[in-house]
This record gives structure tokens, C-alpha cells and sequence, in this order.
């Protein structure tokens, strides 16, 4: 399927990422022009291709970076990727335990840096913006309850974004992954892991199953960065307001 994505442009966040690296990636090969930000710009995210800018946003500096590099580098956007986003420290423990700064980062990386991001280049988008949340945004006890509420609440700004920027021409879906093998999990899942009471190199592999994960794997980024293509794509042109879960059947609720 032609994605009708060449001579398109792009801004991926979080673009040195696993997710988000993928997603650059998978945007360049199918002919669009990507522009790729993150806190630290990697020879591995500056070999595809990508015009890259550094930035750190969850600052207004940050996104003022971005807008800048934006319009200097581009005419208009079709595609907003917003992918950044992160477990805030990634403590675990019940309500009590969790600090205020916890929460407070947590909403700051997951909701208001995609919030700040999409305010600032509102007026250079034209087509499609796609944030990424999470499946457990729909589980909160799967997973960190703090992450879990930010995500979601990123969810929830995504559904009224659609219903808002629909009548200018502009969709916005979110993608909400599940089990994804992505660096972040190096550090989470060996101390995930010991709540279990499991060793590390016994629990990764069997995650998925202790997840109860139909398809029993891990999902690779590419697996997101495809659905995320297509949908900021013009060949889903009538897909908006949408929330897309890749989780391998994890979610079993209609």
C-alpha cells in the first residue's frame, strides 16, 4: 500500500527513542521529510536522515527551540508525532509512597509537553497529529497508577482535540501501546521483576505471558511506528478521534 506520504513533512518528538526512532524511521522510508527532536540528538538518530533539532521539551525554551527549527525548516507540517512521554522516575509503590514531584512530572512529560508542542505549531499543521499513549492508560493497575493517569488524561486532550481541529481539516488519533521492547524496560522490568519475586532474565522473557498477552511476545517499535504511519497518513483520511491499542489482545473488554 502506497502511504501517499512522499514529499509529505513530519515532526517526531521523542525522535531518538525506540518508539520514536522507529517512528522517524519508518516516515523516512515511506518519502517523508522528518524532522526529529529530543533532549539528546544520537549519531543513530542523525544517520536517517532526520533534520534534528536538541531540546528539552518539557521547557518552554524547549518548545520555543522547536517552533523555531520548525518554521525555519519547513512551509507547513502534515504529521505531528507527539511521542514524548516516560515512567517519571520510574518508582514504584502504592499511593502513599508516591511523592507530589512524582505526579507532577509524570503530567508534565506525558500530557502538557505534548500539549505545549501542539499549541506551538498549531498554525504551521496541516493534516494529522498522532499521540502516542499507552494501553495501560485503560488498565491503571496494570502499571503504575501515576503514569496511567497522565497518559490517559493524554488520551482524553487527543478525543477533544479531534472534535475541535476536525473542522479545519486536521485529525488527531492516539496509539496506546502495550508490551513494547524498547530501551526503557532495561531499567523497569529488573525492578518490575522483583515485585514478582522473579530474576530479571527469567521475567522478561515470560512477561507477555504473565500479562496475558494472547499472541505471547514482546511488540517490536517498527510494529507502532507502521500504525502510527498510517494513520497520519492521507490513505486514513477519515480516521480521527480515534484511539488505537497495540497490545497483542491484552485489552480483552470491548
Amino acid at each position: 500500500m502506497d502511504l501517499q506520504l512522499a514529499g509529505k513533512t513530519a515532526v517526531v518528538t521523542a525522535a531518538g527513542g525506540g518508539i520514536g526512532g522507529a517512528i522517524t524511521q519508518t516516515l523516512i522510508a515511506e518519502g517523508a521529510t522528518v524532522l526529529g527532536a529530543d533532549l539528546a540528538v544520537t549519531s543513530k538518530l542523525k544517520e536517517t536522515g532526520a533534520i534534528t533539532v536538541q531540546a528539552d521539551l518539557t521547557t518552554e525554551e524547549g518548545v520555543e527551540q522547536l517552533r523555531q527549527a520548525v518554521v525555519a525548516e519547513f512551509d507547513g507540517v502534515d504529521l505531528l508525532v507527539n511521542v514524548v512521554g516516560g515512567l517519571a522516575g520510574l518508582q514504584l509503590g502504592n499511593f502513599a509512597d508516591i511523592d507530589d514531584a512524582t505526579w507532577q512530572k509524570a503530567f508534565q512529560l506525558n500530557l502538557f509537553a505534548n500539549l505545549n508542542v501542539t499549541r506551538a505549531l498549531r498554525p504551521n499543521l496541516r493534516a494529522a497529529i498522532v499521540n502516542v499513549s499507552t494501553a495501560v492508560a485503560r488498565f491503571p493497575s496494570t502499571g503504575p497508577y501515576w503514569y496511567a493517569a497522565s497518559k490517559a488524561a493524554l488520551a482524553a486532550w487527543s478525543k477533544s482535540l479531534a472534535n475541535e481541529l476536525g473542522p479545519q481539516g486536521i485529525r488527531v488519533n492516539a496509539v496506546s501501546p502495550g508490551l513494547i521492547r524498547t530501551p526503557l524496560w532495561d531499567e523497569y522490568g529488573p525492578r518490575l521483576s522483583a515485585t514478582f519475586h522473579m530474576e530479571a532474565k527469567d521475567f522478561m522473557p515470560n512477561l507477555p505471558m504473565l500479562a496475558q498477552v494472547p499472541l505471547n511476545r514482546w511488540a517490536e517499535p517498527e510494529e507502532v511506528a507502521a500504525l502510527v504511519a498510517f494513520l497520519g497518513s492521507p490513505v486514513a483520511g477519515f480516521i480521527t478521534g480515534a484511539d488505537y491499542i497495540i497490545d497483542g489482545g491484552a485489552e480483552k473488554v470491548m
